[in-house]
């Protein structure tokens, strides 16, 4: 199972992107506290689309909360890896896998990374910026994973037109 861990999220626009992916891969996100928004805030909304109430997601007080209820392997994404995120073996559809992003402004902190440096992997880019948008982030990441367990029982096709509906067009 593939799960999103959102660290004290700021920015309402890429969560609402966050639980839309989450969504549409059948991944379950996790909210660390203090949230910088309501998740009742328009925004939110309007970036899930109608969708929220279909996203499978739990908020914790803090992250040793979060913690203390769930087992598996972690996976804490900041600018200051050195391994790509290409380079983990993510294909145990099985295995409890948990994507750590940090809030928008700081990232995660570093008294929380550093007994976790054999797992702290960074999205290769240039120079000429510190960091992608967070919702990127989560997306470029989800379906690597995702790729590599030959995307687990989503759909190649699109489920509310015709396979053929291209064909069929006049």
């Amino acid at each position: 199972m593939i799960n999103i861990v959102l660290f004290e999220p700021e920015i309402p626009t890429n969560t609402g992107n966050i639980m839309r992916s989450c969504i549409a891969t059948k991944s379950t996100l996790h909210l660390i506290k203090p949230l910088g928004f309501s998740l009742d805030d328009k925004y939110v909304k309007r970036s899930g689309v109608n969708y929220i109430d279909k996203c499978n997601y739990k908020i914790y007080e803090n992250i040793e909360d979060f913690y203390n209820q769930n087992e598996g392997t972690m996976y804490y994404f900041t600018r200051y890896g050195h391994k790509p995120h290409t380079s983990f073996d993510y294909s145990d559809s099985n295995e409890n896998i948990y994507f750590i992003f940090g809030k928008e402004s700081t990232g995660i902190p570093p008294k929380l990374l550093k007994p976790h440096l054999d797992k702290c992997m960074r999205i290769p880019m240039s120079a000429d910026v510190r960091s992608l948008n967070l919702s990127n982030c989560v997306a470029i990441v989800l379906y690597e994973a995702l790729r590599q367990q030959n995307y687990n029982d989503l759909l190649f096709d699109e489920p509310h037109k015709s396979k053929t509906f291209i064909e069929d067009e006049n």
